[in-house]
């Protein structure tokens, strides 16, 4: 099917994983559709500053098509020495922020893009810099600039609650505009990027390549481990390094672990927004059990440092299985006591069922992924649909729902964690002998690979360009929040404005928590109100604001 569709393209790579095709740009936006309709979702782009090699900018838009187990990249460029390439968004709508982020970091300009907006960059950046092209140093310090008041006309009939720039239940710079009317939200706009901290710069200017796995499991502080996975798988998809599979069981052990831990911190956090604090209590205790396992294996409860291109750097023991398993059947029990007790409360139902809701067509537009796409009716795992460490030899089942709703959300990973138990005591029963790590490898030069994982969130995606000499040209990770954050002002429109801090949490957003909110007056921009988000609604609702 796939290569029907490319007929007349260059293909520049076609294996049982991957194909990678350079597109003309008048037949872009035509394969692109092609690709969508044949059921292929848009997963990420990269921008390249190419020029020290081909005096071009490149775009390579990776879509993930989960029938034929593939994904297909198309490589599209500007002319020679020009910036102008046409834009895919207006045909696939998940391709909006990619585009938007290749504008800001490299300058590339998108034709036809229906909203050439910043999304990264604050408005107030010098006009002409851009981070991400070869010639910018990755240590310039930039003046300061003087930060630009924006003016704009308030809607009519209409109240805006600026939810940020903290979130009003988690902790990490990000902007939520909200439009009410009395006390249901009419439309919603989102604003985030508030902290970029530069690791691709970092990466291509100053890194090894096994250096870079540290820096990748920084990405995010709950699921680290899955993004330094997905780093190295790509090194070794561009390099062909075979992986030793004692080592390719580790990685999948230690990816389940950190599912379900994250998966119990976000329980924990669901249960603290509805207000069943017990339940918050109860799912971190049980959280603790999964953080020993962690320990036990790695020496750290987080941020697990395990992997190196070609293996990991640790092992699992005989005389550790034993207290691994002890520790999981008590996370297991635990958790399953506090989460059945949880999913049967008629209170907390009511306040997850028919809310939130993200119909399957929209969000399959979009893009999103992991538990929010499987909520949604749509049957996606990357574990099952492009197996990688030792998936290919385990038995589980994806949990998908059609409720499309926050219950669907929590169902989902509720299921979820449970078949995490399993795949564990699987690997660990299965594991074979054998060397953790292969060194015998050489990097070539300018060669493109692709590493996807399932994270907790959804999938995961790194995209990196080789340079030889122990070095990446260009490295693009992208987090799994990044698809699923667009579908939020979908799910936050005609619900009321209460069961925001729930909806919002429903994707497990990569930021954590806080209170803090202003409520102002559309007419008159003055500040109703600063404080929490429950005793702004509740103002709202006296009439006190």
């Amino acid at each position: 099917m796939v290569i029907e569709i490319l007929k007349g393209c260059g293909i520049l790579r076609h294996d049982e994983r991957v194909t990678v095709a350079e597109v003309s740009p008048e037949r872009i936006r035509e394969i692109a559709r092609e690709l969508f309709n044949a059921g292929c979702y848009y997963s990420c782009g990269m921008g390249v500053d190419e020029r020290p090699i081909n005096l071009r900018f490149a775009m390579y838009h990776v879509f993930n098509c989960e029938a034929e187990r593939r994904h297909v990249i198309l490589k599209l460029t500007t002319p020679a020495n020009g910036l102008t390439m046409p834009s895919i968004t207006p045909v696939i709508e998940g391709a909006n922020w990619s585009e938007r982020e290749a504008m800001d970091m490299l300058g590339i300009v998108f034709d036809g893009h229906p909203e050439p907006e910043r999304l990264i960059l604050p408005e107030d950046w010098p006009k002409g810099v851009y981070p991400l092209r070869k010639g910018f140093p990755y240590n310039k310090k930039l003046p300061p600039a003087k930060p630009k008041g924006e003016k704009r006309k308030p809607r009519a009939n209409v109240m805006e609650v600026p939810l940020g720039p903290y979130h009003p239940t988690l902790h990490e710079p990000e902007y939520f505009e909200i439009y009410v009317k009395g006390d249901k939200i009419v439309d919603a706009k989102y604003r985030g990027f508030h902290v970029h901290r530069g690791m691709e710069k970092l990466a291509e200017s100053r890194m090894t390549l096994n250096q870079i796995p540290f820096l990748a499991e920084r990405i995010c502080g709950i699921c680290g481990c899955t993004h330094s996975t997905a780093y190295c798988q790509a090194v070794e998809d561009a390099a062909d390094i075979y992986v030793p599979e004692r080592a390719r069981y580790i990685r999948t052990i230690m990816l389940e672990v950190e599912r379900i831990h994250s998966h119990l911190l976000w329980f924990g956090i669901a249960c603290h927004l509805l207000g069943f604090d017990s339940g918050f209590m109860h799912l971190w205790r049980a959280r603790e059990y999964i953080m020993d396992v962690a320990e036990l294996i790695t020496g750290n409860r987080k941020t697990y440092g395990i992997n190196l291109v070609g293996g990991v750097r640790r092992d699992i023991p005989e005389k550790k299985k034993k207290k691994v398993l002890e520790l999981l059947d008590l996370a297991e029990k635990d958790s399953r006591e506090v989460l059945d007790s949880v999913a049967k409360m008629k209170e907390l139902r009511e306040r997850m069922e028919n809310v939130g809701v993200l119909p399957k067509k929209k969000g399959r537009r979009i893009g999103v992924v992991g538990p929010v796409a499987r909520a949604s009716g749509i049957d996606t795992d990357v574990r099952r649909d492009h197996p990688y460490a030792a998936y290919g030899d385990l038995d589980f089942e994806v949990p998908v729902y059609k409720g499309e709703d926050v219950l669907s959300r929590f169902l989902v990973r509720c299921d979820e964690i449970f078949q995490s138990f399993s795949m564990i005591r699987q690997a660990l029963a299965n594991m074979p002998e054998g060397e953790l790590i292969n060194e015998d490898y050489e990097i070539p030069r300018f060669k493109l690979g692709l590493g996807v994982t399932e994270a907790p969130r959804g999938e995961d995606v790194h995209v990196l360009i080789t340079w030889g000499e122990n070095k990446v040209y260009r490295w693009h990770p992208r987090a799994s929040t990044y698809n699923n954050l667009p579908a939020v002002p979908v799910m936050l429109r005609d619900n009321d404005i209460a069961d925001a801090p729930i909806i919002i949490a429903s994707i497990d957003p990569c930021f954590s928590c806080t209170d803090h909110v202003s409520i102002i007056d559309s007419k008159g921009g003055r500040v109703l109100w600063r404080g929490s988000l429950e005793e702004g609604v509740r103002r709202l609702g006296n009439g006190k604001a």
